[in-house]
């Protein structure tokens, strides 16, 4: 049965790399779409790319997670079970995204000298603020050929791209710690102990009508499934739930 996949973070580090993946699906969704229609969600989306890298030290937690994933790498090597190809090429692109992250001056940044975005950034930064009359220069770029914006779309996220790669690498690593085991609760409720986990995979039935909600850190953490309610917004489901649980 199809079922639907929530994930939880259990430090901020890892806050960070899901919010980041959550916006970069948004802006390459928004490359597929017509630029006209697409672009509040696009700019909102890049500019808090932007910020997030900006004010929290998101390149210094990725290069020492790639680091790590490197010596892993070098150490499953060893082993003769493992598929050689596969992990070179893998190891290869770690390296490879360690260069580029350890560079002095980020291609990223870059984006902040950008006169257009900037101008953009702070209009963008106040509610409502994106209308024509605030910004005539958007629309005039918005009625340029639609090829050309998407262009420049593109190029900006390719300034993004090894900071996109580099976190898609380490997320699938992590995902790949845990499998799912089946879990049955009484009263809706679940908790037991972090120690060594940084991230919750829980998949519930696409047709229950209740979902998850988390809370806990890296040293416990508890699932309590929750109903929508019309008069209090939800509700606690106190009824025997089964779900799957990955940790990892």
């Amino acid at each position: 049965m199809t079922s639907i996949l929530y994930e939880h973070p259990l430090n901020e580090r890892i806050r960070n790399y899901l919010k980041l993946e959550q916006l970069f699906v948004q802006v390459e969704e928004c490359l597929t779409l017509e630029v006209a229609l697409s672009h509040q969600v696009f700019f909102n989306a890049l500019f808090a790319i932007i910020d997030t890298l900006e004010r929290n030290d998101i390149r210094g937690d990725i290069i020492k997670d790639l680091e790590k994933l490197e010596q892993n790498l070098v150490v499953w090597s060893k082993s003769p079970d493992v598929d050689s190809s596969a992990l070179q090429e893998t190891l290869k692109e770690t390296v490879a995204l360690l260069c580029q992250l350890k560079t002095p001056s980020p291609q990223w940044m870059t984006l902040k000298d950008d006169k257009f975005l900037a101008s953009l950034k702070q209009r963008f930064a106040i509610q409502g603020g994106s209308s024509s009359f605030d910004l005539p220069q958007l629309k005039f770029w918005l009625v340029q050929p639609a090829q050309k914006a998407q262009k420049q779309q593109a190029e900006w996220l390719h300034l993004l791209a090894h900071i996109q790669q580099a976190l898609a690498l380490i997320l699938k690593f992590i995902r790949q710690r845990g499998t799912f085991e089946t879990i049955k609760t009484n009263n809706g409720f679940f908790q037991e102990s972090g120690e060594g986990l940084l991230l919750l995979r829980i998949k519930v039935r696409e047709d229950a009508e209740y979902y998850p909600t988390v809370s806990g850190n890296k040293f416990r953490y508890s699932i309590r499934f929750m109903c929508p309610c019309e008069q209090t917004g939800r509700k606690y489901c106190d009824l025997a739930i089964p779900f799957d649980l990955a940790r990892c």
